[in-house]
């Protein structure tokens, strides 16, 4: 599942081809997420590679936190919820 996937896009002139803007959804938390303080040296890429086996579902770990404008790098020491099933969210997106 890849962010852009489902999304549709336009040519733009003097832009080129553009995704439209989507909202993501509320990820409702579960019991089975896992919570974890961030370390030193961790990313939301790294992270999200770690847990979904797919560094490009980064964008799901910070959508789940509400985590905006932001940096791939986290201070440590940050609470981050990671969401235990990546089907449930894929399902949220339309």
């Amino acid at each position: 599942m890849k962010r852009y996937d489902n999304i549709g896009t336009q040519i733009k002139q003097g832009k080129g081809l553009v995704y439209n803007s989507i909202v993501l959804p509320y990820v409702e938390p579960v019991d089975t997420d896992i919570l974890i303080m961030t370390v030193d040296g961790d990313r939301l890429d790294l992270l999200a590679q770690h847990y979904f086996g797919d560094a490009t579902l980064w964008w799901v770990i910070a959508t789940a936190n509400n985590l905006t404008d932001i940096d791939l790098k986290l201070k440590a020491g940050t609470q981050l919820r990671i969401p235990s099933d990546i089907n449930r969210i894929a399902g949220l997106i339309k």
